[in-house]
């Protein structure tokens, strides 16, 4: 079978004619074999067929990535974007969005009747823990007639996955599975002492190394690869810093020498913290020449697409130091850096013009750009409290960046590490060529937004039957249904094992029964605990006043029907009245504020009257409600008044340049400040339908809406 000239792989051609029955799909594959042409296919045959369609994705970077590829692929006119705060041709047919924005236009009442297909990428993000029930309630709202085509990476309960969905949709969820790269990956291992080495040989150069520092008297800590009661207290890899090393460590312009020696560029250098990127990218730059890596007229190229791109941006977004680690082929990518060099960074990427790029997690996630080798700097990273294992889904998303297709026979995973250290990662790494990822677990946990909605537009009875549609109660129905009937085996086995009434029951089969009875009850819990969750919400908006004993609305039900940004924290800043007399400019500071922080190292210039008003927000954020609702929720309500003064001055018109000279930071963080005027605009407009009485108010909300969407917040980037 065929698509555009090229001859499908037997799962592409599966999915297709799975959709040509008029089928849902769920296409689970390794990253990097191909899964987006079966989204091709449903896009143009949507379209060609008179109807519409949308893409969702995880994150912004991949909707405008796919904005862009889909322009290209169906023209220009055809494709929409819509992210919350980029707006591009809504109503064309095809649309990519984030999948926030969908589950707003199904909770919102949206008509869809011409809806083709959803294309939902990297649909295992369900399984994420702050965002994870939007895709559940995106799957459980979507009208029957919509197909949906999901992508995963393999999944361990993929079949437990594919059968809720089977359920939600009321028809079976064809599943596709392809476990086979079409590039296949060789892993290896980059020591100082030993260069690159094939993971499978490395416990016998491990041991040979092993007898020789033994043999020289060196101090080798970890004897015979057992840990040391020392481990976990610091240091990357469980390592104790107090333990001496074996010589200099194994650094990341090792790598790169071997890797350049063996021509294995372009390589990902994968690290997990921003910081880190940015001064890997630049020491690599300060250790080689200034021919660098390129070959001949390739820096010349990379100098007239700078030059283009400070012709378009102008010459105070890219940085002297920056450009010219960028003419040298080597790059740094990360969440918090400037869109416009982000895109650039991308851009010269996917011209193969950059050799070496130093970049966090977030660019292996969907982003189609592959390399010829991909390395880690470390299989350990921060999760917001503590050093933890990479997981594996994440480790062999970003693995699976190697090896170009049609032009790598294989693709280069590299791990660098010190040799002593093998003992440590080798189980890490052997349970990852495994091929077992972790699950997916369901995260459902309806937002307060979602419950007053709910409630607004549905019965009881009706609300009811959504909560119990999700993959969190399918998947609780389904243990109690497995308690239940171990329950059943042990009491059969206890009053039928040759006891009569006369003779006492023997305490083993009594042991049998309590735990029969343990499971019994434990199948009951199950049952109704999801319904008894969603519950616990409407008790609490009932208390703090929300909802009426009758569950009519109050004023805080009606006004949260409209907010989806830190739900409860904005409600109780409309409700108190602290916003109504703010200016415009310093309002927006303040919705800057609320929609990200930054890090604790930034340092920044802020006025009197940020702090006055700073004072009196972060006393709500205090409150006794937005406290309750953070623990009821698992969550965490975002709010640092250093962000006030940003957003204002970018409210006054001031450019991102001029705003940076009041910020001190290790680490670029205009991307972090674009996508937090990005966000406080879309929480202007969900504030403005609270004040929709108001007509002076409105329109004084509009026309910040209107002054903040400019330069770098309007940019597809």
């Amino acid at each position: 079978m065929e698509y555009r000239g090229f001859t499908l792989d037997p799962f592409q051609a599966e999915a297709i004619d799975a959709l040509n029955r008029g089928s849902s799909v769920l296409v689970a594959a390794p990253t990097g074999t191909g899964k987006t042409v079966v989204a091709d296919y449903v896009v143009e045959q949507a379209l060609n067929n008179g109807r519409e369609v949308i893409y969702t994705a995880p994150i912004k970077a991949l909707s405008n990535q796919k904005y862009r590829d889909y322009c290209t692929l169906v023209g220009e006119e055809k494709v929409g974007l819509v992210t919350g705060d980029l707006v591009i041709r809504r109503d064309a047919p095809c649309k990519v969005m984030t999948t926030e924005i969908l589950r707003n236009m199904l909770l919102g009442g949206e008509k869809l009747e011409n809806l083709a297909a959803v294309v939902i990428d990297e649909i295992h993000f369900l399984d994420d823990h702050d965002r994870g029930t939007v895709w559940e309630e995106v799957l459980i709202y979507l009208p029957d007639h919509v197909r949906i085509v999901g992508l995963s990476a393999t999944l361990s309960n993929l079949n437990d996955f594919a059968a809720w969905l089977s359920d939600v949709r009321g028809e079976e969820v064809h599943v596709v599975i392809e476990t086979e790269r079409s590039v296949p990956l060789a892993f290896q291992i980059a020591t100082k002492q030993r260069g690159l080495v094939p993971a499978s040989e490395m416990d016998a150069v491990y041991k040979e190394w092993y007898k020789g520092a033994a043999k020289n008297g060196r101090h080798l800590g970890d004897r015979k690869g057992k840990k040391d009661r020392h481990q976990g207290r610091g240091g990357r890899g469980g390592r104790d810093r107090r333990r001496p090393r074996l010589g200099l460590p194994t650094r990341h312009f090792h790598v790169f020498r071997m890797l350049a020696d063996t021509k294995d560029l372009p390589y990902l250098y994968f690290v997990f913290s921003r910081q880190h990127a940015e001064q890997l990218a630049r020491d690599l730059c300060s250790d080689i020449s200034e021919a660098g890596v390129l070959a001949a007229g390739e820096q010349a190229k990379i100098i007239e697409m700078l030059e283009e791109f400070e012709a378009r941006v102008g010459k105070g977004v890219l940085g002297q130091e920056h450009r010219r680690m960028l003419c040298l082929g080597v790059g740094f990518h990360h969440a918090g850096l400037h869109v416009q060099l982000k895109t650039i960074t991308e851009r010269l990427y996917e011209a193969r013009l950059l050799k070496v790029l130093y970049c966090t997690g977030t660019f292996a996630l969907g982003i189609n750009m592959p390399a010829r080798a991909a390395c880690f700097d470390a299989m350990m990273r921060f999760d917001g409290r503590r050093l933890i294992p990479l997981p594996a889904r994440e480790f062999m998303q970003m693995a699976g960046r190697a090896g170009r297709r049609g032009l790598d026979d294989f693709g280069q995973v590299v791990i660098r590490t010190d040799i002593e250290d093998w003992p440590t990662i080798a189980p890490q790494l052997r349970a990852y060529l495994t091929g077992v990822t972790e699950p997916v677990k369901s995260r459902f946990s309806l937002s307060f937004n979602s419950v007053v909605n709910l409630m607004h537009r549905h019965s009881p009875e009706q609300v009811r039957d959504v909560v119990e549609q999700s993959f969190l109660a399918w998947y609780r129905r389904k243990a109690a249904e497995r308690h239940s009937s171990n329950a059943k085996m042990l009491e059969t086995a206890a009053t039928g094992a040759g006891n009569t009434s006369e003779a006492p029951m023997p305490k083993q089969n009594k042991k049998q029964l309590r735990r029969a009875k343990r499971l019994n009850q434990r199948a009951s819990d199950s049952t109704d605990q999801t319904w008894i969750e969603f519950q616990t919400k409407i008790r609490f908006l009932q208390h703090w006043g929300y909802l009426a004993e009758d569950y009519s609305f109050n004023a805080g039900a009606k006004a949260l029907m409209h907010i989806q940004i830190s739900e409860i924290f904005t409600t109780e800043l409309f409700l108190s009245g602290a916003l109504d007399d703010t200016p415009p400019d310093r309002l927006f500071g303040v919705l800057t504020g609320m929609c990200n922080t930054l890090n604790k190292r930034v340092e920044v210039n802020s006025t009197k009257a940020d702090r006055q008003i700073g004072a009196v927000i972060t006393k709500i954020r205090s409150s006794p409600i937005v406290t309750a609702a953070d623990e009821l929720s698992g969550s965490d309500t975002t709010w640092d008044t250093r962000m006030i003064w940003l957003g204002t001055m970018w409210a006054q018109g001031k450019s991102l340049a001029e705003i940076m000279a009041h910020v001190e930071s290790p680490t670029d963080v205009t991307g972090d400040l674009v996508g937090a005027f990005r966000r406080a605009k879309e929480l202007a407009g969900q504030l403005k339908a609270l004040w929709i009485d108001d007509e002076a108010k409105v329109a004084e909300i509009n026309r910040l809406i209107r002054e903040v969407t400019r330069d770098e917040v309007s940019v597809v980037g």
